[in-house]
């Protein structure tokens, strides 16, 4: 007998991280890509120029997404949450399961200090961005880093002259 929707709902809250059913409901709204200061960077960056794959591995072995990847010039940007990656300025504690979100954005950053290390041994330059941050100063940042990514290329071709 299939249990119903209210039993697979105690079911589920049992087994959570949540502190609440309303909590587990709130952080699974929370979303993972096309959130506001995302789109607000990918609207600056195109309006820049620049095109790029949005939500993509840069290197497909390694399972890490990038929230902007500029394939030929090698560049990788982040879009970090405040909360979730402990921004030095704005982040905040967890008044309920404190202890849990503490290890939680410790392994983010860890995981964030492990991506930029392994992409960096892989020829890509990593550009992180907080969430807080002004998309047109944040855009600067990313064109510098494509635009020196594509000199650097240039300059490894054969045939080129270095100035």
């Amino acid at each position: 007998m299939t249990p119903d929707p209210e039993q697979r709902a105690r079911t589920r809250a049992a087994q959570s991280w949540a502190s609440s059913e309303a909590v587990r409901a709130s952080m699974q709204a929370n979303r993972s890509r096309d959130t506001g200061p995302e789109m607000a960077l990918r609207r600056a960056v195109h309006a820049r120029g620049l095109r790029y794959r949005v939500a993509a591995r840069p290197i497909k072995e390694l399972r890490r997404t990038a929230d902007l990847v500029f394939t030929k010039a090698k560049v990788a940007v982040f879009l970090d949450g405040c909360f979730w990656h402990g921004c030095p300025e704005h982040h905040t504690v967890a008044r309920r399961n404190g202890d849990y979100w503490a290890a939680k954005v410790e392994r983010n950053r860890t995981r964030d200090e492990d991506t930029d290390r392994r992409l960096g041994e892989a020829g890509w330059t990593v550009v992180r961005v907080w969430e807080h941050e002004d998309p047109l100063e944040a855009v600067s940042r990313v064109e510098e880093a494509v635009a020196e990514a594509r000199r650097r290329e240039e300059q490894r071709r054969p045939g080129t002259e270095s100035s």
